[in-house]
C-alpha cells in the first residue's frame, strides 16, 4: 500500500472528508446495504426466497414461505462472514481497508401446528466497515486511523398460515437496533461548508477551525457486535404464497420502512478534534438513520423430482432514505448540524438459482444475483463504496439423519470499480462471503 504525509490538494481533502463523513453510512452489505440473501440455502441459489422453503431464514425475506415447511419444528443457527476487499487511490496516493472479514450471526426457530406457523428469529440485517490506517491519504494528515463499523440487526416475531391449500399468508414484527463507530478526519476549510446549522458558542466557533490542518470526530468502541452510537426501532413485513400448480409455486412480500430512533452516543462519548491540541467531548446523534421499503415477487418450478429452480425481482427504495446523510454534534456550549448529499437510486435485484438433489441427503445450489448500483458515480466515496452489481454463488446442503442437516453457501462478487466524478477517486471493491448453517429439525 502507497501512503504519504505530504500536503494534499484540496480536491483530495475533500473528498477525504466526505468519505469520512460517509462511514456513519449503513453498512454496505452486498446489494447496497443489504446481504445478496440470507440464510446459506437460499443465498447458494443467488438470493433467490421468494416461493422456495429456505427455512427460518425466511423471516428476514418471505414469512410466508414458513407455511411450505412440515409439522413440527425447526432450529437453525447461523454464521455468516462478510469479507470485503477495497481499494481506493487518486493520482499517486493508494490506500487498502484493513476492514477485510465481518461476523454475521443468525438464529431461528419455528413451530407450525395444524395451519399455523410460529417462532421466533435473530438476523444481522447488514454489518461491515473500513479500517484506514493512521498514514493513508483518508486520514488528512491527522496521525490518527481511520475506520467505521455499522451493524443493524433484528428480533423478529413470525406468524404464517396457511388459508387454504393452495394459499398461504405471513408476517413478522421486527425489533430493530442499529449500532456505529466512526472515526475520520478532514482538512477544517473542508468541514465547515457542510454545516447547516447550529446554536451557542460551538456553532459560534465552529468558522476558526476552518484554518485548521485538519479536524476529527471520532466515536468507537472495541466490540465487534456493538457501536458507539446505538439506537432502537422496529419494522414489519407482510408475505404470501401461492401454489398455482403441484410443482409450481408463486411468492411475494412487502417490507416497511423501518421505524429507527436516531442513533446516539452518550454525553461524552464523541470528541470534535484539530490541530493545535483541540479536543471538544460531545454527543453525536446520526439523524433519521432508515432502512428502506423493498417489494420482492417469485417463483419456485420443481422441474423435476430432483432439479428446483427459482428466480426473484426485488425492488428496494433507497431513494426514500439516502437523500442526505445528517448527522449533529452537541455539548453544554452548542451544536453543529451537518449533512451529505448521497441521492441514492432505487434498485432493482434479479435473483436466480437452481437446486440439485444428488440424492437424498446431498443437494448441489448454484446462482447470480444482479442488481443495480444505487450510489452515483458524483457521491461515492471510500469509506462507504456500496458497489458491488454481481454476485455468483455455490453451496451444497447434506442431511446427516431425518432430524438433522448442515448448508453453506459461497458467494464470489468480483471486483468492481468506480470513480468518483467530482473528485477523480477511484475505488475498487469485492468480496468473498461464507454462510454456514446446522438445523435439527423436532
Amino acid at each position: 500500500m502507497r501512503t504519504t504525509r505530504h500536503s494534499i490538494g484540496t480536491p483530495l481533502r475533500a473528498a477525504a472528508f466526505a468519505a469520512a463523513l460517509a462511514c456513519a453510512l449503513p453498512a454496505l452489505a452486498t446489494n447496497g446495504m443489504n446481504m445478496e440473501g440470507y440464510g446459506p440455502i437460499s443465498t447458494a441459489m443467488g438470493g433467490a426466497s421468494q416461493a422456495i422453503d429456505h427455512g427460518t431464514a425466511a423471516l428476514a425475506q418471505n414469512p410466508a414461505t414458513l407455511a411450505l415447511m412440515g409439522q413440527g419444528a425447526r432450529l437453525d443457527v447461523a454464521l455468516g462472514v462478510l469479507g470485503p476487499h477495497i481499494e481506493s487511490s487518486v493520482g499517486p496516493f493508494s490506500a487498502k481497508s484493513g476492514g477485510t472479514s465481518y461476523v454475521m450471526p443468525a438464529l431461528g426457530y419455528v413451530r407450525r401446528n395444524g395451519d399455523m406457523v410460529y417462532g421466533l428469529g435473530v438476523f444481522a440485517q447488514g454489518g461491515m466497515g473500513t479500517e484506514y490506517k493512521a498514514d493513508s491519504f483518508l486520514a488528512a494528515r491527522s496521525g490518527e486511523p481511520v475506520r467505521s463499523e455499522l451493524g443493524v440487526g433484528r428480533v423478529l416475531l413470525p406468524l404464517a398460515y396457511q388459508v387454504t391449500p393452495e394459499l398461504a399468508l405471513g408476517g413478522t414484527l421486527d425489533l430493530m437496533w442499529a449500532g456505529l463507530d466512526m472515526r475520520f478526519a478532514a482538512r477544517g476549510s473542508d468541514l465547515v461548508p457542510l454545516v447547516t446549522g447550529g446554536d451557542g458558542s460551538l456553532y459560534a466557533g465552529l468558522a476558526s477551525l476552518a484554518d485548521a490542518s485538519w479536524a476529527r470526530i471520532d466515536f468507537s468502541d472495541s466490540s465487534d457486535f456493538t457501536g458507539k452510537a446505538k439506537a432502537m426501532g422496529w419494522a414489519a413485513k407482510l408475505g404470501l404464497v401461492y401454489k398455482a400448480r403441484p410443482d409450481l409455486t408463486l411468492g411475494a412480500s412487502y417490507q416497511i420502512q423501518s421505524r429507527l430512533n436516531d442513533m446516539k452516543t452518550s454525553s461524552s462519548g464523541a470528541t470534535l478534534s484539530a490541530d493545535g491540541g483541540i479536543v471538544i467531548p460531545g454527543r453525536i446523534t446520526v439523524v433519521d438513520f432508515q432502512w428502506p421499503s423493498m417489494l420482492a415477487a417469485g417463483f419456485g418450478w420443481q422441474a423435476t423430482p430432483s432439479l428446483l429452480i427459482a428466480a426473484d425481482v426485488k425492488r428496494v427504495n433507497w431513494s426514500d432514505v439516502m437523500k442526505d446523510f445528517k448527522f449533529k454534534f452537541d455539548n453544554a456550549s452548542g451544536s453543529v448540524s451537518f449533512a451529505i448529499p448521497q441521492n441514492w437510486k432505487d434498485q432493482t435485484i434479479f435473483s436466480v438459482g437452481i437446486a440439485y438433489a444428488v440424492n437424498g441427503q446431498l443437494t448441489l445450489r448454484g446462482g447470480v444475483n444482479l442488481a443495480d448500483n444505487p450510489v452515483p458515480d458524483a457521491t461515492v466515496n471510500p469509506l462507504f463504496p456500496a458497489t458491488v452489481d454481481k454476485h455468483y454463488t455455490v453451496g451444497l446442503g447434506y442431511k446427516f439423519s431425518p432430524a438433522s442437516e448442515f448448508n453453506g453457501s459461497l458467494t464470489v462478487a468480483p471486483t468492481n470499480t468506480v470513480t468518483n466524478t467530482n473528485t477523480g477517486i477511484e475505488i475498487s471493491h469485492r468480496q468473498l462471503n461464507v454462510q454456514l448453517m446446522y438445523t435439527h429439525r423436532f
